[in-house]
C-alpha cells in the first residue's frame, strides 16, 4: 500500500474517530437532558395537580377532580396518572400505552431513556386526603434525540466529504518530493545516477532528497570500485565473521562436491553438532557471551578434527556446526563423536554456559553413493537420539542396505511406529545384572524393546524411542513392554525381578498413568517385581512426578531406579531426595576404567561412597572386560551389567522350562 494511501486512511480513521466520539458524547449529553427534562415535567406536573385538586377533595368533589386529571393527561405527555386515597386504594386512574413513532427500534433498544415517575401529597386542611402519582411518557424525548442524532450525523458526514477531497488534492502536492525520489533510486538501480535540483520547502521531505542525492554520490563510488571488491565480497559469502569457519553456503557446496565424485568409492562421516539454548545465553549473558561459546566451541571442533586434512568444516545456522570427514572409516565415527561430546562436558563443567547441557552431537556414517540431503537426514535421526541419551549426548547412525529400507519422512515413520503397535510387532531381548562379587547371582533382568519391522528386521528402541517422543507414541510403546513383562511368570524366571524402562513423558500422559497404576494394583502374585529405570537425564527434568510415582510403586512392593547415571553434572547430594533403589552407571564413565589415574575412578568411587551412606546399590552398564570388572570391585561396585556377564537375548529363550 503506497504512503498517500496510507496518509488517507490514517486521516479519515482519525476524523472518524473524532465523530464517534463526539456523536456519542453529543447523544449522551442530550440523553442527560431530555431524562432531566422528563423528571422535573413529572415532578412539576404532580405538585400543581396536586395543589389544583385539594379544595375539590375537601370537597369530595370527585367529577371535578376527575375533569381535571383528564384534562391534564389528555396532553399526551404522560404514560400513567394516578389519584389514591390516604389508604392507598386508587380512586382515579389513566394510564397510555407507550407507543413510539419515527424512531427505529434499534435506537431504542441501544439508547435506554427511562420513564421517570414523581409523586405529591393531596391534603384536606392540615390532613392528607391522598396522592397523585405522575409517570412520564418517553416518546417526546425519543423523537428529539432521534432527531438531533441525524442532523449531527449529515453534519459530520458533509464535514468529512470536504476533508477527503481537500486532503487528496494537499497530500499530492506534498507527496510529490517522494516521488521523485522513487524516480531517483530506480535510476541507480539502472547505474544512472540522477540528481534532484528542486528541493522541497518542507523541512522532512528536504532532507530525504538532500539525503538522496548524498547516497547517489556515494552509490556511484560504490560502483566504480565494485570491481576491486569482488574478491572480497565472494571470500565473505562463504565465512562466518563469528567463528572464523565457513557458514552454511561454504559447507553445502564443498560437501556435494566431494560426494559427486566419480568412478571412485565414496565413504565417510557427516556429524551435526547442535548447541542447546544459544538465544538464551545470549539474553541472560549478551552476545559476547555467545559468540565466546561459538568461538570456543569452534576452536574444539577444529581440534577434534585437526587429523583430518580434508575434513570440512562450518557453522550452519545459530548454534549448528557441520563436519564431513570424508574417507574416514566408519568406526571413527563413535569415537570422533564422543571426543566432541566429552569437550562440551567440559565446557559445562567450566560454566561456560547457562545449563550443563550445551549440546549434543549426531553422526551419520556411509559407504555408499549418497546425497547431502539423505546424510542430513540420518544425522538429524541421530541428534534426536543424542537429545535422549542425555546431556552433552552423542549417536551415531549408519547408512546400510538395512537403513536404506528404513522410512526417512516423519510421516512414514509414524504410520510405520503405528502400524507396529496396532499389530503389537515388538520383541523383547532381555539381558542379566549380576553381582561384582558372584556373577552367577543374578539380580534382576532388564528388559529392552524392539520393533519387528515388516521384512522381519528388528528395529532397536536407541532408533525409534526418541522418534516415539517426538510423535507422542512413547506412551503406547512403554505400555506394550510393560503388559508384556506383567504377563510373564517369576517362577520361570531366574530372578523375580525385570527392570523396564520408562519415559517421563508417558507418566505425564494421565490416561497412561491411570491405566498403569490400576494395572499394577491388579498384579497376580505370580507375576516378577518390577523396576521401573529412568534416565537421569529425564528424571531431574521431571522431579515431582518420578518421586510421586516412585512412592505409588514402592508402596505396592515394586522399585524405581536411575538410568545412565552420571550424564548430568548434577550435585551427588540430590541422591538423597530421590532415593532410588539403585543407580547405573553410564558406559561411558566405564569404558574410561583403563588405569589407576582415571578420572572415571574417581568419579565412580565417590558415587559409591554417597550411595552407599544412603543404601542405595551401584550399578555399572557397559562392563565388557575382566580388567573391568576387577577395577569395579576394588571400587565397591556393587552390580555389573554388559557383554562381559552375557549379551541380551530374547526374553523367552531366558525362561526356565
Amino acid at each position: 500500500m503506497t504512503l498517500y494511501r496510507q496518509l488517507i486512511i490514517f486521516t479519515l480513521a482519525l476524523f472518524f474517530i473524532l465523530f464517534t466520539g463526539t456523536w456519542l458524547a453529543k447523544i449522551e449529553t442530550t440523553r442527560t437532558f431530555l431524562a432531566d427534562q422528563l423528571e422535573s415535567h413529572a415532578q412539576d406536573t404532580a405538585t400543581s395537580l396536586a395543589l389544583s385538586i385539594t379544595q375539590y377533595m375537601i370537597e369530595k368533589d370527585m367529577p371535578t377532580i376527575e375533569s381535571m386529571i383528564n384534562a391534564v393527561f389528555d396532553r399526551g405527555y404522560y404514560g400513567s396518572i394516578q389519584l389514591s386515597d390516604i389508604r392507598g386504594d386508587v380512586l382515579i386512574e389513566r394510564n397510555l400505552d407507550v407507543t413510539i413513532e419515527n424512531v427505529p427500534p434499534w435506537f431504542i433498544r441501544r439508547i435506554k431513556l427511562e420513564a421517570p415517575d414523581a409523586r405529591a401529597s393531596v391534603m384536606s386542611g392540615w390532613n392528607q386526603a391522598g396522592d397523585v402519582y405522575v409517570k412520564s411518557h418517553p416518546g417526546y424525548a425519543y423523537k428529539t434525540l432521534w432527531e438531533d442524532v441525524i442532523r449531527t450525523t449529515v453534519w459530520f458526514l458533509a464535514c468529512g466529504i470536504f476533508i477527503l477531497g481537500a486532503g487528496c488534492l494537499g497530500l499530492r502536492m506534498l507527496l510529490r518530493p517522494l516521488v521523485l525520489a522513487e524516480r531517483q533510486a530506480d535510476a541507480i538501480c539502472r547505474k544512472e545516477y540522477e540528481i534532484q535540483k528542486r528541493i522541497p520547502w518542507t523541512i522532512e521531505l528536504r532532507r530525504v532528497v538532500e539525503a538522496m542525492n548524498r547516497m547517489t554520490h556515494k552509490v556511484k563510488e560504490m560502483f566504480e570500485e565494485q570491481v576491486v571488491l569482488a574478491e572480497g565480497l565472494r571470500e565473505r559469502a562463504y565465512h562466518d565473521p563469528v567463528t572464523g569457519l565457513g557458514n552454511r553456503r561454504y559447507f553445502e557446496t564443498q560437501v556435494t562436491a566431494r560426494l559427486d565424485r566419480r568412478g571412485s568409492d565414496t565413504k565417510g562421516i557427516l556429524l551435526i553438532v547442535k548447541l542447546n539454548d544459544l538465544d538464551k545465553l545470549n539474553r541472560d549473558k549478551g552476545f559476547q557471551a555467545g559468540d565466546a561459546l561459538l568461538k570456543r566451541v569452534a576452536a574444539e571442533l577444529q581440534d577434534a578434527t585437526r587429523q583430518c586434512e580434508s575434513c570440512v568444516l562450518a557453522r550452519l545456522t545459530g548454534g549448528d556446526f557441520g563436519i564431513l570427514l570424508p574417507d574416514a572409516p566408519s568406526w571413527d565415527a563413535e569415537t570422533i563423536a564422543g571426543k566432541i561430546a566429552n569437550q562440551m562436558s567440559q565446557l559445562a563443567a567450566e560454566q561456560f554456559a547457562i545449563m550443563d547441557d550445551i549440546g549434543c552431537v549426531g553422526a551419520a556414517t556411509y559407504e555408499t553413493t549418497v546425497t547431502l540431503s539423505r546424510l542430513l537426514s540420518e544425522a538429524d535421526l541421530a541428534l534426536a537420539a543424542a537429545r535422549q541419551t542425555g546431556p552433552n549426548g552423542w549417536s551415531v547412525r549408519a547408512i546400510s542396505e538395512e537403513t536404506d529400507k528404513m522410512p526417512l519422512g516423519q510421516q512414514q515413520w509414524k504410520e510405520m511406529l503405528e502400524k507396529a503397535l496396532k499389530e503389537r510387532s515388538v520383541s523383547l531381548d532381555a539381558q542379566p545384572v549380576v553381582k561384582t562379587a558372584d556373577r552367577n547371582q543374578i539380580l534382576h533382568l532388564e528388559i529392552f524393546s524392539r520393533i519387528i519391522q515388516e521384512d522381519g528386521k528388528l528395529l532397536s528402541a536407541g532408533v525409534f524411542v526418541p522418534l516415539a517422543e517426538r510423535l507422542k507414541l512413547i506412551s503406547s510403546i512403554d505400555r506394550i513392554v510393560i503388559e508384556e513383562a506383567m504377563r510373564l511368570d517369576r517362577s520361570q524366571l531366574e530372578s523375580g525381578n525385570i527392570a523396564v524402562n520408562l519415559s517421563p513423558a508417558s507418566l505425564k500422559d494421565d490416561s497412561f498413568r491411570q491405566w498403569l497404576q490400576s494395572s499394577l494394583m491388579r498384579l497376580p502374585q505370580s507375576a516378577p517385581r518390577i523396576i521401573f529405570e529412568f534416565a537421569e537425564f529425564g528424571a531431574l527434568q521431571n522431579p515431582a512426578l518420578v518421586k510421586e510415582f516412585s512412592a505409588f510403586v514402592r508402596g505396592l512392593g515394586h522399585a524405581m531406579s536411575l538410568d545412565h547415571y552420571g550424564q548430568s553434572f548434577s550435585n551427588l547430594g540430590y541422591l538423597k531426595s530421590m532415593r532410588p533403589d539403585y543407580v547405573k552407571i553410564d558406559r561411558a564413565y566405564t569404558g574410561e576404567l583403563k588405569d589407576e589415574e582415571s578420572d572415571s575412578r574417581f568419579f565412580i568411587g565417590s558415587l559409591c561412597s554417597v550411595a552407599h551412606s544412603i543404601d542405595i546399590m551401584v550399578i555399572a552398564e557397559g562392563v565388557e572386560t575382566e580388567q573391568q570388572v576387577q577395577i569395579l570391585r576394588q571400587l565397591n561396585v556393587d552390580a555389573i551389567q554388559g557383554y562381559v556377564v552375557d549379551r541380551p537375548k530374547p526374553i523367552q529363550e531366558m525362561l526356565r522350562k
